[in-house]
């Protein structure tokens, strides 16, 4: 399940990474494109750790890797989406909830951390 919501992230962070590139560079500030980048860059590194997931579920504790990529899953929907936002309206509240994302993303990796070193 991991392995296609990873590839879609993936896919849709190149494309957003993209747009961003082309299509804001003239309509964004450099805070907002800053912020932006920012929620590409988080997206597409998480897109990744949800590849990794995907492929460890084969062989390492189904359980642990099942909460990991949820984690990492909804912390790319949380932080980047967040980041996202924030960049296109300028609402600064939003920032208050982007730390919810990247404590999801730490959870994410630690979990990871704990199915890969049981492999062992």
């Amino acid at each position: 399940m991991f392995l296609p919501i990873g590839c879609f992230f993936g896919f849709l962070a190149v494309a957003l990474g993209a747009f961003g590139a082309h299509g804001l560079k003239n309509s964004f500030d450099e805070y907002s494109m800053g912020v932006y980048k920012t929620g590409v860059e988080y997206q597409f590194w998480h897109s990744l750790a949800l590849l990794a997931v995907g492929i460890l579920s084969r062989s390492a504790n189904p359980q642990l890797l099942k909460y990991s990529g949820c984690a990492f899953s909804f912390g790319i929907l949380v932080f980047s989406g967040t980041l996202y936002l924030l960049a296109f309206t300028k609402i600064k509240w939003l920032g208050a909830i982007t730390p919810i994302g990247g404590v999801s993303f730490m959870v994410g990796w630690v979990l990871l951390g704990i199915a890969s070193y049981q492999l062992r």
